[in-house]
């Protein structure tokens, strides 16, 4: 279904991806690390919907079309290696740094910060360019907001 958008993702020298990819890829990411744990729950859907309501604009058909298409792009995708480096070739910095924000946000929406999530973050942060130190300063505003 969203093979094009994976070829083009993974291509040697990939384009800049369109808004609208731009926006799914980032979404498949979140669904990535929400289901790293092997228990995708609501309240992890939920946070993925309020987070890309704020980030996106969107209303909540929107929201929930987006959601759903990541999730059915997010199994799709390749290693999570090629696929994050692939965002890093095609999103600005400053949204990139803004995503680990928002995968923390999703890490902590069930009140439990998980192994194989927090190592899927601490793999998936600095392939997008973020390093640990500005990855950590995310998380712990996400833990201010609560």
């Amino acid at each position: 279904m969203f093979g094009e958008l994976l070829r083009r993702m993974t291509a040697p020298a990939p384009e800049p991806l369109s808004a609208d990819d731009q926006h799914l890829a980032l979404a498949a990411l979140l669904v990535r690390v929400a289901r790293a744990d092997g228990d995708y729950s609501d309240s992890e859907k939920s946070r993925i919907d309020k987070v890309l309501a704020a980030r996106f604009g969107l209303g909540p058909f929107e929201v929930s079309k987006l959601r759903a298409d990541a999730e059915v792009l997010e199994s799709e995708a390749p290693d999570t290696v090629r696929f994050t480096r692939a965002i890093k070739e095609a999103v600005p910095y400053e949204e990139r740094a803004e995503v680990v924000e928002s995968l923390w946000d999703i890490v902590l929406a069930d009140g439990t910060r998980d192994h194989e999530e927090d190592a899927l973050i601490r793999l998936v942060a600095p392939m997008l360019g973020i390093n640990d130190r500005d990855s950590a300063l995310a998380r712990q505003r996400v833990e201010k907001r609560g």
